[in-house]
């Protein structure tokens, strides 16, 4: 039975081959984008997830009044581990704030290796206590016990040492402070997701940081240590979180209230941080559970659509297999073994669409994976093939379930004697399925529209300085900082170097340095968080903020150690008027003692960070912390090969030991936007995947339309219809559909991307016109299709169609 159920599916495959050839492209695209898109959702999923007590970790993040950030002070780990016994280890991880990056050398002489490296972290003895690793060299248990030791990732060690074996080899660290030795303990495998994107894992006991952190004992200052907590089996995460209020006020009421302010802990699942975490000070850009669930969407109805052409196609052209169902039931055939055999020609055809598609998934990968910034690869995750096989026989099924059951009900009597009469219900549901097609295509269009609309915003948005043109070098080592001076002059000497300064940080950068500053005659219990960066003498100038009173820093003002420029914001969150604000002074305190600061100036108001925040109150400074940490260089050229060249030249002139690093300001702000970038993109894509199909089942429809209407089109062409009039009447009832379709639409995409744009502190508003525009590109896209259909049948010679009457 089986047998023959194949053999009559592949003759009818073969006997209808543009029939067939639309069914398994729409199936094969659908399945291909489906496919990569659960790749995709596999690939976000799996963060954190590999640690073998995954269930029980924990971090443990701070909340106050004005934000949440996913780290703590320093004492809280371990405090934790003394109070509590459901505690059964602790581990914290320290990012030294403006210290991205860490210069590596390895080697001696001409030999010598030596370049800048991102995302190295301190950690406590006990991180892999906590944290599962596949390590291919040295053990876990004891790779980061001993003071001044580091284990490096699998790419890290091959960079450095190629297919050696690094363990008990010297690396030393350079940093702005000085050069410090480090001993290779351990080599891990970059084999699993996790939040903590780690290169490099350096020992917290150390002689460059080690003496500074075992200082900080304050509960309420320096909230850069990401602390992590293991609960002991059968523990209740719930209960211990309910015991952290009284355990911070325990421990750390008299630095709070020294300090003037409050805060709370919480705890935060591992496997949660990645996807639902969206805290200030995260250590690296999450993932987002709403996008999972956009692109899970669009996967179900890109597969919808392609299921839906096959649905179509089928039930229009029951007129070419009633007769077929007639002969077969009136010899016995019985309605399930109709349904069986209609089923089998659905998941034939899945099944070799899936054959495209998995050809189709080879080509589009390497695309997607640039595009989606992952190494994806198809047959990498076992549990992923059995997706494949199950997603492929669901397509089958839903594609040929409807069809089916509407081609084997037909009684046998009627279709024999040519009187099948198509019914409303069917009629009904095929335009239903159309209009259903052309929703999710005009709701992608106009979505895709607005994200770009969005991110246009956000690029050409003036933030409050001058973002363009500015060269930004990192000063990361010892020598390049103490060489600043001479090279600030040497490249001041380029007439193409329009002025240059430094400073702790720069505009797009995760702001770290805060302090809490109350105006005169009130306490620190009406202080204001102002963030602040310390700066230069010309940063001001170089960087085009924008001076509304008062003056910039100068260095014919020695008074300007205890001076600071304000934003708009942070002067009228202190109760100042920014028009008269310029001489007052506001004061933090500090280990118990008041410091004053005079206000010299007010700038106006700037994005320092994203457009996903509103601004600030901002500061800046010349004294409270290190100022040389980054140069930045106001450069007008057009030839920025030949300038970076000629900078290249004079850094290596001055600090021959420290490799030559740049950026673009513009660049590095620009980052603030990659996921919403990478979403325009992706859903970019998609959109055009969804009218591809959606025009493709409307090419069958028309086309089928056309055929079964050839005869009434001769007619009409000899009564005198012109080809306008055949084409109009054949476009009519796909178009009013298409019509409906924008009318559906519309409401659901502003809605959607209403909730999208939420996320933005400043956005675009959602004009009228981008649901007219999308429209029309959903019109004229289904004109076209239509059209050439309508046009090749309009120009059919009427006397072939009529010959056999």
């Amino acid at each position: 039975m089986l047998r023959n159920h194949f053999k009559i599916a592949w003759r009818n495959l073969i006997n209808n081959k543009a029939y067939s050839a639309i069914n398994i492209f729409g199936l094969a695209v659908g399945l291909a984008t489906c496919l990569l898109i659960t790749l995709y959702v596999f690939d976000e999923l799996s963060y954190d997830k590999h640690h073998e007590s995954a269930n029980r970790l924990y971090r443990v993040a701070t909340a106050t009044k004005q934000e949440n950030w996913a780290a703590t002070a320093a004492p809280t780990a371990w405090g934790l581990k003394n109070d509590f016994p459901e505690v059964e280890q602790v581990t914290r991880l320290l990012k030294m704030p403006n210290m991205e990056k860490m210069l590596l050398k390895y080697g001696h002489n001409h030999e010598q290796k030596h370049f800048f490296e991102t995302n190295g972290y301190y950690v406590d003895s006990t991180f892999f206590e906590l944290f599962t690793y596949n390590f291919k060299y040295g053990n876990p248990k004891n790779a980061i016990n001993q003071p001044n030791t580091l284990v490096l990732s699998e790419s890290l060690s091959n960079k450095l040492f190629g297919d050696e074996n690094p363990i008990g080899k010297v690396i030393n660290l350079g940093l702005p402070f000085g050069d410090f030795n480090y001993t290779v303990k351990g080599v891990f495998r970059e084999s699993h997701k996790s939040h903590i994107d780690a290169h490099f894992f350096l020992s917290m006991r150390n002689g460059d940081v080690g003496n500074w952190v075992d200082q900080q004992n304050n509960w309420a200052t320096n909230n850069i240590f990401y602390a992590y907590v293991k609960l002991s089996a059968g523990a209740n995460a719930l209960s211990f979180e309910q015991k952290l209020p009284a355990f911070l006020n325990r421990h750390g009421a008299a630095d709070l209230r020294a300090l003037g302010v409050s805060k709370s802990l919480f705890l935060q699942p591992v496997t949660d941080i990645y996807l639902k975490s969206d805290l200030d000070n995260e250590l690296m850009s999450g993932g987002s559970t709403t996008y999972l669930y956009v692109f899970g969407s669009i996967a179900v109805f890109l597969l919808l659509i392609a299921c839906i052409n096959f649905m179509n196609l089928s039930t229009a052209r029951s007129e070419k297999r009633a007769k077929e169902v007639g002969i077969r039931k009136a010899m016995g055939a019985f309605k399930t073994s109709l349904i069986g055999q209609f089923l089998g020609e659905s998941l034939l055809m899945s099944i070799l669409a899936l054959c495209f598609a998995l050809a189709f998934m080879q080509l589009i990968l390497p695309v997607f994976n640039d595009l989606t910034k992952k190494d994806l690869s198809v047959f990498q995750n076992p549990t992923f093939l059995g997706w494949i096989v199950a997603i492929t026989l669901l397509t089958g099924l839903l594609a040929g379930f409807y069809p089916a059951f509407y081609l084997s009900s037909f009684k046998p009597i009627a279709v024999l004697k040519g009187r099948l009469i198509t019914t409303i219900s069917a009629t009904a549901l095929r335009k239903g399925l159309v209009v259903f097609q052309f929703t999710v295509s005009i709701v992608l269009i106009l979505g895709a529209i607005v994200i770009w609309q969005q991110l246009s915003f956000v690029q050409n948005q003036n933030l409050g300085f001058t973002k363009t043109q500015q060269l930004v070098i990192p000063l990361q080592s010892s020598q390049a900082t103490g060489n600043y001076t001479t090279l600030k002059n040497e490249l001041l000497k380029n007439p193409q170097v329009v002025s240059a300064a430094s400073g702790s940080t720069y505009p797009g950068l995760e702001a770290s340095d805060d302090l809490l500053f109350y105006a005169e005659g009130k306490s620190v219990h009406e202080a204001v968080d102002i963030n602040f960066a310390t700066v230069e003498n010309d940063y001001l100038e170089t960087l085009g903020f924008k001076l509304l009173y008062g003056r910039a820093f100068s260095k014919n003002f020695t008074a300007d150690s205890t001076s600071i420029i304000l934003n708009e914001v942070a002067v009228n969150q202190l109760g100042y008027d920014a028009k008269t604000a310029v001489g007052k002074s506001i004061y933090f305190d500090w280990q118990n003692v008041r410091h004053p600061m005079q206000i010299v100036g007010v700038v106006r108001n700037f994005n320092f960070q994203s457009l996903h925040q509103t601004i600030k109150p901002y500061g800046l400074t010349t004294t409270i912390g290190d100022k040389h940490r980054y140069f930045i260089a106001n450069v007008h050229t057009k030839e920025y090969t030949k300038l970076l060249a000629t900078i290249e030249k004079s850094w290596k002139k001055v600090n021959p030991d420290t490799p030559f690093s740049y950026s673009f300001l513009d660049q590095d702000f620009q980052r603030n936007y990659e996921k919403e970038q990478r979403t325009s993109s992706i859903v970019l894509y998609f959109t055009l995947i969804a009218i591809v199909i959606a025009c493709l089942g409307l090419f069958g429809l028309v086309a089928f339309s056309a055929e079964q209407r050839t005869k009434e089109i001769g007619v009409r062409k000899v009564l005198g219809a012109s080809v306008v009039n055949i084409v109009a009447l054949l476009s009519k009832d796909f178009l009013q559909l298409i019509l409906v379709a924008i009318l559906i639409a519309t409401p659901i995409a502003w809605y959607g991307m209403t909730q999208w744009l939420h996320d933005f502190a400043y956005k675009v508003d959602i004009e009228w016109w981008v649901f007219a525009l999308a429209g029309l590109l959903a019109l004229g896209t289904a004109l076209l299709t239509v059209s050439f259909q309508s046009i090749k049948a309009a120009l059919m010679n009427p006397v072939t169609s009529l010959r056999s009457d």
